[in-house]
């Protein structure tokens, strides 16, 4: 009883200072109504004695009005009337105009995103900042990716660009060791199977191009393919190039698969595999001397220039991040380049992203389109590195466990973890995760020779 009488005294106490809070608040803007000037439309016209100096020429606001503009800039209005100008991506004089509600959806989504990322650890590095991003950018009037806006600042610096792609490689060449894939060679074939899922995609935008209200150019469909590689920068890198407007989207779904590899890829894998051959053990591999693993990326650079130069600044921003790792006489770099400013250029390249994701470039059948291609580019590109072992395996007197094809997507390590796992399962004393990894460093370039290939054919 007497902690009931205790609540009902706080809520009273409550309640008083609230009311004089509404009347002071009253006092205060009527008293200013006296001070400040009016614009010469007002009835209530003040002397000028009781202007304030330096305030002759700013309008007086009564407190009515005050509060009805005030209103009108919220964002609860903004979200049910409010309507605005954003400058079209690909076309910077084109601008699209975006609805209230329509903000609003999109600030739900990236909340989503963020919730994805912070609460079921789906790339949380990425998928937090792009989340952000989309939020941010959807917040009506903050003006976030105006002419000097934040977000527009990043994007125009290092996303629109590609140089924050760029940086990024440099990172992952710094953070990979070859050794798996040098020694044990031919388990390249294997990253070069998955891109199987790349270029299958390519005709299943032709075939998304027939449902209604879907359009997809053939720049459209390079770039969209590219996710089936599981590589997120590499997809920003070749949307950036070819299809801007569609980055956004192809990046959430880039970075979103390469989240889901270990609910994605098992199924496909058991589907495609027998239990005795997902019992093969692999021998030992081989010990790699640092001379290789300095060699390796020189030698990766210059075959990328002579084979396919639009590949090499892709090639040859990892091969400079690896080669800082292997010569070891300037690791200072190497772990800066792997470490701080990874992550710095990580953040800004999300946020950047997270910029694109607006109404206008979202809310459409072509991003839903993606969603549907992405995922069926990654299907298949798992089932193109498995389907490869298993015909590897006819010529072979060692077998290859087809389980390490899956890995030879790029999203690195998670695929080989993901290739290990599956065999531990089979047999616990089986471990492929070092096996796993050649295949899977192996997509990384498979993927950006194959993105080097696009540019090279329709990038002009």
């Amino acid at each position: 009883m007497l902690e009931k009488q205790a609540v009902v005294k706080k809520q009273k106490k409550f309640i008083t200072i609230v009311i004089l809070f509404a009347v002071a608040f009253s006092a205060l803007f009527s008293i200013s109504g006296k001070v400040f000037a009016d614009s010469g439309n007002d009835e209530s016209v003040v002397a000028n004695e009781n202007i304030i100096a330096g305030s002759e020429n700013v309008p007086k606001i009564a407190i009515g009005k005050f509060l009805e503009n005030t209103w009108k800039n919220t964002g609860i209005q903004s979200f049910i009337t409010g309507q605005e100008e954003m400058p079209d991506i690909a076309d910077p004089q084109k601008m699209n105009t975006i609805f209230g509600y329509q903000q609003l959806i999109m600030l739900l989504v990236g909340l989503l995103i963020i919730y994805l990322g912070a609460a079921k650890d789906f790339e949380p590095l990425l998928l937090i900042p792009i989340g952000f991003g989309t939020v941010l950018v959807n917040i009506p009037g903050a003006g976030m990716y105006s002419e000097h806006g934040m977000l527009k600042l990043i994007y125009d610096a290092g996303v629109g660009n590609e140089f924050f792609p760029m940086l990024i490689f440099m990172g992952i060449g710094a953070l990979t060791d070859f050794g798996p894939l040098i020694a044990n060679p031919k388990t390249a074939i294997l990253g070069g199977a998955a891109q199987l899922g790349v270029f299958i995609t390519l005709f299943g935008v032709s075939v998304m191009n027939y449902i209604p209200g879907i359009d997809y150019t053939m720049l459209d469909a390079c770039a969209i393919a590219i996710i089936g590689g599981a590589d997120g920068p590499t997809s920003i890198y070749v949307a950036g190039k070819l299809a801007k407007d569609l980055m956004a989207v192809i990046a959430v779904a880039a970075y979103s698969y390469m989240a889901l590899v270990p609910i994605i890829q098992p199924p496909i894998m058991r589907l495609l595999t027998t239990q005795h051959e997902r019992k093969i053990k692999m021998k030992q591999l081989r010990k790699v001397s640092k001379t290789e693993k300095i060699l390796f990326p020189i030698t990766m650079l210059l075959l990328s220039i002579l084979l396919i130069p639009p590949a090499a600044p892709l090639i040859g921003m990892i091969a400079f991040g690896n080669f800082v790792r292997e010569c070891g006489v300037v690791e200072r770099l190497s772990k800066t380049m792997a470490n701080e400013l990874l992550n710095i250029v990580s953040i800004l390249l999300s946020l950047g992203v997270g910029s694109q994701m607006t109404p206008d470039k979202i809310m459409n059948p072509n991003a839903l389109g993606i969603i549907v291609l992405g995922l069926f580019a990654f299907a298949v590109a798992t089932a193109g590195g498995v389907l490869m072992a298993k015909l590897m395996n006819l010529f072979l007197k060692e077998k290859i466990n087809p389980l390490i094809g899956s890995a030879g997507v790029s999203a690195v390590p998670m695929a080989a973890r993901v290739s290990n796992k599956v065999g531990l399962e089979e047999d616990p004393t089986n471990f492929l995760l070092m096996h796993a990894m050649g295949p899977n460093v192996a997509g990384v370039i498979g993927t950006a020779i194959t993105a080097g290939v696009f540019i090279s054919a329709y990038g002009g």
